[in-house]
C-alpha cells in the first residue's frame, strides 16, 4: 500500500496540483498560505531559500491522534531534508558546513504571531564552533545560539519569555550598554550559558543537542499551535473555519544578523491605513526578522534601506511590483539581506484597514488589474461599518490635552479606561461592560484577546507592521503604536509621559486616524461618508444588485441620511414613534383614557395636524420614492406610564397630602391624585399579560378604528399637499400584524374609503398602495388568501421570529439564548441572523403563495435582519423586492445584496 505523501518540497508545486487540484484555494488548504506562496514564488524564479512544506494534511492527523505524527511522515522529512542538503552543500547537524532550518506555521488564512515559529534550529555545541570557524565571527554565532534556545524553550517547552529576557537586561547593565547589539561576543556566550541553565531549572532536563530532536519537537510544538488559546480566539473573532489546521514549512537559514551588510524587514506594496500606492514598511540592520515585529527595537523606514544598501532595495521594489501584479493583490512580505544578498521569506496578502481595502480596490479596478466585479467582492460588507466608526468632534479635540503622538496606524476614535494587561482588557471589558484601552509596551499574539475586547489599542513601541497594527487593522480596531514619549510601567500599573502620570484605569482618547493621544474622555461623533473611493465602490456595486436597499426612518433627517447613503426608499416609517413627542403625548393619552366618542375626536383632531406634518415632510424628502407607513402596531399600554410606577407615585401623593395644611396644596394635591388615579384605572384595564400577542396592530384599527382613520387621513392630506407644492408623492400603508384576511378586508375597506374622501375634498388622484406586514406564522401559511387583498407585503422580521420561535427576543437575548449560542444549541442568534429552515422556510412560502395569487406583489422585509449580509444573501435567494433597514446599514446592505446576486451567477 502507497503511503500518502505528507511532505511537499517547495519546487514540487506540480505534485501538489496532482494531489489536489488546479485551484489555489485548494494549494493554500493543504500547504498553507505560506507554504503555497513560498511555493509559487519559486515557481517564479524569485530568490527563496530552499526548503519544503509539511501539509495541513499532517496536522489535522497528528491532532486527531492526540500528538502522533501520521505514518510515513517523518521519514518523508527526512528525506526532503536530505533534498535541501543537496541544494545547499551543507549538512544537518554536521560539523563543516551546519545546515541550520527554521520552522514555521502557515494556515490557509493568514493568521498574523497566532502560532509558533522557531528559528535557528540545528545549532549545538559542535555545530556552534563550525559555525564560528566558518563564519569567524562568534558574536553572530552566540547571538543565534541564544535565540534558538529562547525560542525553542518558550514555543516548545512553554517557559515564559520574562525570565530570559531578565537575563539579557542584566547582561546589558552588566557590559554598561544600552540596545542588545552592542553585547559581544564573550556576553552572548555568557548569556547563552545561562540560558541553558534556566531551561534545565524550568523543564528539569537539558537543552537537546541532537538537531533531529529539535526539529522533531518543534514540528510538534508549530502543530499543537493550532489550538492554542490565541488561535482559536483569533480564528472566532475572523471567523476562520477550526478544522483546517496548520501547515509546516522546514525553511534554510538566512542571516540579516551577520553584520552590517545584512538586514531583515517586513513591507507592504501599498500603505495598509490608507491604501497608497507606495511601498511601506520597516527593516533592521544586523537582526533577524523577530526584531522587527517584537518592537524591541526601533525600526528604520524602508526607503532608508535604498540609501544604506541601494542594489538590494531595488531589487527587492522590483520584488514587490512584480508580486502584486501577479497575485492581483495588495502584498505583505518579509524579506532578509544577508551579505548583500537579497531573500524573499514570505508573501500574502496584506492585512489593511476598511478604508485602505476599498481604495486598493477601487484603484485595482481602475488600473485594470482586476474588474469591477472582483473590487465589488473583495470588501466584505462588514468593512463598510467602519467607514460609520466614530471619530472624535473637532471643537472636543481643540480644548483637549494632548498626551503623545505616534503612528496612525488604524483609523477611528476610540475612548476607553486604561489597562495594561490583556486579561484585565478583556475582564473589565466582558464583565464589567467598561469601554477600555489596551495599552503596552507593545503587543505579543498571547495578547489578542485583550485587543479584541478593547476598544482600542496603544502601543509606546513598534512600526506599521508590528504585531499591534497589523491585528487592528485586521479587526478595524483604533489604534496608535510607536508612541515613544509614553513610558509604561507594567509593574506599578501607569504610564508617564513627561511629568503627566497615567494610572490604570483613567480615561484616554485615542485617535487612529491622526496617531494622537488625548488626556480624558472625548466626545465622538459618527461620520458622514464622503470617501471617494467607497462611493465609487457602491455604485458599482448598485449595477450588481437586483434586490432594493430602502430604509426604516420616522423623521425626515432620517430620511434625509438615508438617501444620502444611498437608499431607495422608506421600507418602514414607525408611526406610533411620533406619538412619543412631547407635544403629541398629552392628546394621545387624552385619547387613550376618555370613555366619551366626542372627547376621543377631539385628541384625534389635535393629533391630526402633527401627523400630517410628520408624512409630509417624509415625502418632501423623499421626492417620490416610495413611502411605507406602518399604521399604529404597539399595545397602548406603552403610551401611558408605568403600573408599578403610578402606583408608588400616588402613594407618596396620599402621604404629602395627609400631612399638608394649606388648602391650596391640598387642592393642587387632591388634583394631582384624581389624575393618577384616573391613569392609574386605565392602565390596569388595558394591562395584558402577554401584550405583544393582544391588542395591537390591526387589532387596535379594528377596536379603535377613529384612530387608523385620523392617521390615513393625515397621510392622504400630506400627499395631496406636496403634489400641490410640485412633488412626486408614493404612499404605501401597511396594515400591522395581520393573522386572519378576514381582519385585512374590513380594516382595509374602512381605510380606503378614508383616503378616497380625502383625493375627492382635494379634487385630486394620488397613486397609493395598501399592503400588510407577515408577521406571524398564520398569516405567512395563508399568503395566498391575504394577496387577494394586499398589494405588497412587509415581513416584520422580529416578531416573525419571535412567534415562529416561541421566544421572547426582550427576554431571552439576556438569558438563555446566550449560553445555546455557546453551546452550539443554535448556530447563530435568530434575531441577528434570519433563520433559513425555520423563519426562512415561512417567508419562502408565503412570497410564493402570496405571488400565486399575485404575480407582481412587493414583498420585503423591514425587521433589524435588514442590514445583515448573512439575511440580505437569504433574502435574495428567496426572490424579495427589497430589503429595508437603519440608514447607517443602508451602506452595508447595498453591497450585501450585490454580493449576493454576484455570488449566485457563480
Amino acid at each position: 500500500m502507497k503511503t500518502k505523501k505528507w511532505v511537499f518540497g517547495f519546487e514540487e508545486l506540480d505534485a501538489v496540483k496532482n494531489h489536489v487540484g488546479e485551484s489555489g484555494d485548494a494549494v493554500r488548504g493543504l500547504l498553507g498560505g505560506k507554504g503555497a506562496n513560498l511555493a509559487e514564488m519559486v515557481r517564479i524564479g524569485l530568490p527563496v531559500p530552499h526548503g519544503f512544506t509539511v501539509s495541513t494534511e499532517a496536522c489535522n492527523a497528528f491532532l486527531k491522534t492526540g500528538g502522533t505524527f501520521p505514518k510515513g511522515m517523518w521519514d518523508q522529512v527526512l528525506s526532503a531534508l536530505e533534498t535541501v542538503e543537496l541544494k545547499t552543500g551543507k549538512r544537518f547537524g554536521g560539523d563543516e558546513n551546519p545546515l541550520l532550518v527554521s520552522c514555521r506555521s502557515g494556515a490557509k488564512f493568514s493568521m498574523p504571531g497566532m502560532m509558533d515559529t522557531v528559528l535557528n534550529i540545528g545549532l549545538n555545541s559542535q555545530t556552534v564552533a563550525a559555525m564560528i570557524r566558518l563564519t569567524d565571527d562568534p558574536r553572530f554565532v552566540y547571538d543565534a545560539y541564544r535565540r534558538l534556545i529562547q525560542m525553542f524553550g518558550s514555543v516548545v517547552m512553554g517557559i515564559d519569555d520574562e525570565p530570559f529576557e531578565a537575563v539579557i537586561t542584566a547582561a546589558r547593565k552588566a557590559a554598561g550598554v544600552e540596545k542588545d547589539t552592542e553585547l559581544s561576543a564573550d556576553d552572548w556566550q555568557q548569556v547563552v550559558l545561562q540560558f541553558k541553565a534556566l531551561y534545565r531549572r524550568h523543564t528539569t532536563h537539558d537543552f537537546p543537542e541532537d538537531p533531529f530532536k529539535q526539529l522533531k519537537m518543534a514540528t510538534e510544538a508549530v502543530f499543537k499551535s493550532w489550538n492554542g488559546k490565541r488561535a482559536v480566539d483569533y480564528r472566532t473573532a475572523a471567523g476562520i473555519d477550526h478544522h483546517l489546521g496548520t501547515a509546516v514549512s522546514i525553511v534554510t537559514m538566512v542571516f540579516g544578523n551577520m553584520g552590517a551588510d545584512c538586514a531583515t524587514g517586513v513591507a507592504m506594496t501599498r500603505n495598509g491605513s490608507t491604501g497608497e500606492n507606495h511601498l511601506e514598511g520597516d527593516y533592521l540592520t544586523n537582526a533577524q526578522g523577530e526584531d522587527v515585529v517584537a518592537g524591541i527595537r526601533q525600526t528604520r523606514d524602508l526607503y532608508l534601506l535604498k540609501e544604506e544598501m541601494p542594489a538590494a532595495f531595488n531589487e527587492f521594489e522590483r520584488i514587490a511590483e512584480l508580486l502584486e501584479k501577479h497575485y492581483r493583490d495588495m502584498q505583505d512580505m518579509e524579506f532578509t539581506i544577508e551579505k548583500g544578498k537579497l531573500w524573499m521569506l514570505q508573501t500574502r496578502d496584506g492585512k489593511r484597514t476598511a478604508q485602505a481595502a476599498v481604495r486598493i480596490a477601487v484603484e485595482m479596478a481602475d488600473d485594470g488589474l482586476i474588474d469591477r466585479q472582483t473590487a465589488v467582492l473583495r470588501i466584505k460588507p462588514e468593512q463598510v461599518d467602519f467607514f460609520l466608526h466614530p471619530q472624535f468632534d473637532p471643537k472636543a479635540t481643540s480644548g483637549a490635552k494632548l498626551l503623545a503622538r505616534g503612528l496612525n496606524v488604524s483609523p477611528g476614535a476610540a475612548v476607553g479606561q486604561v489597562a495594561f494587561d490583556a486579561d484585565m482588557a478583556e475582564a473589565w471589558a466582558k464583565n464589567d461592560a467598561k469601554s477600555v484601552i489596551m495599552a503596552r509596551p507593545e503587543t505579543k499574539p498571547d495578547d489578542v484577546h485583550g485587543m479584541l475586547a478593547a476598544q482600542g489599542i496603544l502601543t509606546s513601541r513598534g512600526g506599521r507592521t508590528s504585531h499591534a497594527a497589523l491585528v487592528a487593522r485586521q479587526f478595524g480596531k483604533p489604534a496608535v503604536v510607536g508612541a515613544s514619549a509614553i513610558t509604561i510601567d507594567l509593574a506599578n500599573r501607569l504610564m508617564t509621559i513627561g511629568s503627566q502620570t497615567i494610572h490604570e484605569g483613567q480615561w484616554i482618547s485615542i485617535d487612529g486616524t491622526t496617531g494622537v493621544v488625548y488626556e480624558g474622555k472625548l466626545e465622538t461623533m459618527v461620520p458622514d461618508i464622503k470617501d471617494p473611493w467607497l462611493i465609487k465602490l457602491l455604485s458599482w456595486a448598485d449595477t450588481f444588485r437586483t434586490l432594493g436597499v430602502w430604509a426604516n426612518a420616522d423623521y425626515p433627517r432620517d430620511a434625509s441620511r438615508a438617501l444620502e447613503y444611498g437608499a431607495q426608499g422608506i421600507g418602514l416609517c414607525r408611526s406610533e414613534h411620533m406619538f412619543f413627542e412631547t407635544d403629541r403625548l398629552p392628546h394621545f393619552q387624552r385619547m387613550i383614557l376618555t370613555d366619551y366618542p366626542v372627547e376621543r375626536k377631539e385628541a384625534l383632531a389635535a393629533l391630526l395636524p402633527f401627523q400630517r406634518q410628520d408624512f409630509a415632510g417624509l415625502f418632501r424628502v423623499m421626492r417620490g420614492r416610495p413611502v411605507i407607513i406602518r399604521l399604529i402596531d404597539p399595545p397602548l399600554h406603552e403610551f401611558l406610564p408605568d403600573l408599578v410606577e403610578l402606583v408608588s407615585e400616588l402613594a407618596d401623593l396620599k402621604i404629602r397630602l395627609k400631612h399638608a395644611t394649606d388648602m391650596a396644596a391640598i387642592d393642587t394635591l387632591l388634583a394631582e391624585i384624581r389624575q393618577k388615579e384616573q391613569l392609574r384605572k386605565r392602565a390596569q384595564s388595558l394591562r395584558e399579560a402577554n401584550p405583544m400577542l393582544g391588542l395591537r396592530g390591526v387589532r387596535l384599527g379594528i377596536y379603535i378604528p377613529e384612530l387608523t382613520t385620523m392617521q390615513v387621513r393625515a397621510i392622504f392630506e400630506a400627499a395631496c399637499m406636496v403634489v400641490k407644492e410640485g412633488i412626486d408623492v408614493h404612499p404605501e400603508v401597511m396594515i400591522p400584524l395581520t393573522s386572519h384576511v378576514n381582519e385585512l378586508v374590513r380594516q382595509r375597506s374602512v381605510l380606503e374609503a378614508e383616503a378616497r374622501a380625502v383625493m375627492t375634498e382635494h379634487g385630486m388622484e394620488v397613486a397609493y398602495k395598501f399592503g400588510t406586514m407577515i408577521e406571524l406564522p398564520r398569516a405567512a401559511i395563508t399568503a395566498d388568501r391575504i394577496a387577494e387583498h394586499a398589494e405588497f407585503f412587509s415581513f416584520g422580521t422580529n416578531d416573525l421570529t419571535q412567534t415562529t420561535f416561541g421566544i421572547s427576543r426582550d427576554d431571552a437575548e439576556t438569558g438563555f439564548l446566550i449560553e445555546y449560542m455557546e453551546s452550539g444549541i443554535l448556530p447563530a442568534n435568530p434575531f441577528a441572523t434570519l433563520d433559513r429552515d425555520g423563519v426562512g422556510a415561512l417567508i419562502d412560502m408565503a412570497v410564493k403563495r402570496g405571488r400565486a395569487t399575485k404575480p407582481d406583489l412587493e414583498c420585503g422585509i423591514c425587521g433589524e435582519h435588514g442590514g445583515d449580509p448573512k439575511s440580505i444573501a437569504l433574502c435574495h435567494e428567496l426572490g424579495l423586492t427589497y430589503v429595508s433597514c437603519s440608514p447607517f446599514r443602508v451602506p452595508i446592505a447595498r453591497l450585501a445584496a450585490a454580493h449576493a446576486a454576484l455570488l449566485d451567477k457563480k
